[in-house]
């Protein structure tokens, strides 16, 4: 018997390695697709954290149920020109919610009760009002929890 001498691959060979390759590019196609979408995902939520920080600058909303344009909450701050133009097309729904208010005035003590560290009368009359301030932009919501003082 003689050997063959093998100088090209057989058609198994072939049709192995290709499928091999079509998985390598599949699974890299996949994962550039996902970080695609957590990169958008990403992009988003730093929008609206940059919103929010606007929100929270401006001391004037946030306590009522509004509709805004951006650009009236920037309206204090130096920002570009661009960023403005940007701003003055973004509505901006403020929703409050009042979660619990505290009235010092329940836990009050007689003038005969009071002892010079205790609080005095004046400042029991506080009222603490802790509520949830959302904004919501067309396709992103951001909640805050706010503290007010009466």
């Amino acid at each position: 018997m003689t050997k063959k001498s093998r100088d090209a691959f057989t058609l198994i060979e072939v049709m192995i390695s290709v499928v091999i390759i079509s998985v390598v590019i599949l699974a890299l196609l996949e994962m550039q697709g996902n970080s695609t979408h957590i990169f958008s995902g990403l992009k988003k939520q730093l929008k609206m954290n940059q919103y929010t920080s606007f929100f929270i600058s401006n001391a004037e909303y946030g306590f009522e149920k509004k509709s805004v344009d951006m650009d009236e909450l920037v309206s204090d701050f130096k920002v570009e020109d661009e960023l403005r133009r940007e701003l003055k097309n973004i509505k901006v729904e403020l929703v409050y919610q009042e979660l619990n208010t505290i009235d010092l005035r329940e836990f009050e003590q007689s003038d005969a009760d009071l002892s010079e560290g205790d609080m005095s009368a004046s400042d029991s009359n506080l009222i603490f009002e802790v509520g949830k301030t959302v904004l919501k932009t067309g396709d992103s919501t951001s909640g805050l929890m706010r503290l007010r003082f009466q």
